[in-house]
């Protein structure tokens, strides 16, 4: 059977892929990725196991060609930042809107299975009902939003339509090993490890008391490949979190409790584009996908401190 996995050099997708290799029968995988965002050292340890295309999802012609013979497709491609859509939303919209539906189409014209969508919880904006249920109106407060969301109306119209499978999962804050806190579009808290292990002060952007469902990659792994399987998914839409929320500041007291530091953080503006609370409620991914989170958010961070000390030793030696 064949899998591809757009995006799949990114931190989440190659870490999909490593649990797409780790199957009872694997899969053969390929990789569409362009690159821009996602690394080749991301996949360094399986690259004789998987096929890898550099290609870019704009490229509607090369996404068909490649989607040849595929069962099921994991659609991670995109320019994951509310920031950068803010400054460039001709190119995010380009990438995010134009480059799904380049996926979804030729998934449609190659008789794939089953579409697997990467959407995002930033679809709910800054209403403030807690926890987010996918019944809600979305609210998008970015041109990232809107793109994300844009995607999920696309994927069920192309379920109810031409009869493509497809299930949309609404990430939430997503974090684990292999997020490059060097990027300006990384998520707060492979930031906050770097800090923590530099022993700097990290920034945070407003006052600190606003809140995410911070969800280690592990489950989010486990809930596409969940998605991929189960029968009443296609066409409907589901959150992935673990149902907890945390304020950036309980956050970065944490960190600096699990490496041993004690350094007050300096603040900055809000950003734009940024949601005020997070939470996921997960009744519907628990009923439909029999979805559970495996990794707590304490154990999900130990983790990923553990690897970014071991990648800052081995930079070292």
């Amino acid at each position: 059977m064949k899998v591809v996995v757009t995006g799949g050099a990114g931190f989440i997708g190659s870490a999909l892929v490593r649990a797409l290799l780790a199957e009872p029968q694997p899969a053969r995988v390929l990789v569409l990725d362009d690159l821009s965002t996602g690394k080749a050292a991301n996949l360094e340890e399986v690259r004789v196991a998987i096929e890898f295309q550099q290609a870019d999802i704009r490229d509607g012609a090369a996404v068909e060609r490649l989607l040849e013979g595929a069962d099921t497709v994991y659609h991670l491609a995109a320019i994951p930042s509310v920031p950068r859509s803010i400054r460039e939303p001709e190119r995010s919209h380009q990438v995010n809107i134009d480059g799904t539906f380049n996926v979804l189409l030729g998934a449609q014209r190659q008789k794939v299975r089953r579409v697997i969508f990467a959407a995002s919880s930033s679809a709910y904006g800054d209403t403030p009902t807690l926890p987010k249920v996918e019944t809600m109106l979305p609210r998008p407060k970015s041109p990232y939003a809107v793109q994300k969301l844009l995607g999920e109306y696309y994927a069920r119209v192309f379920t109810e339509v031409y009869g493509l499978q497809t299930v949309a999962l609404r990430y939430f804050n997503v974090f684990g090993p292999r997020q490059d806190p060097g990027s300006p579009y990384s998520g707060v808290i492979s930031k906050f490890l770097e800090a923590a292990l530099d022993r700097q002060a990290p920034t945070i952007y407003g006052d600190g008391e606003q809140s995410r469902d911070f969800t280690y990659v592990d489950n989010i792994v486990d809930l596409c490949l969940r998605a991929a399987r189960a029968p009443q998914a296609p066409g409907n839409t589901y959150n992935g979190g673990i149902g907890r929320r945390i304020t950036l500041n309980e956050t970065w007291r944490l960190v600096q409790k699990i490496a041993g530091v004690d350094i007050a953080p300096q603040y900055g503006p809000p950003r734009e584009g940024d949601v005020r609370h997070s939470l996921a409620d997960l009744t519907a991914a628990g009923r439909d996908l029999g979805y559970r989170p495996l990794v707590d958010f304490e154990d999900g961070l130990r983790r990923t401190l553990e690897w970014f000390r071991t990648q800052q030793a081995a930079k070292r030696s």
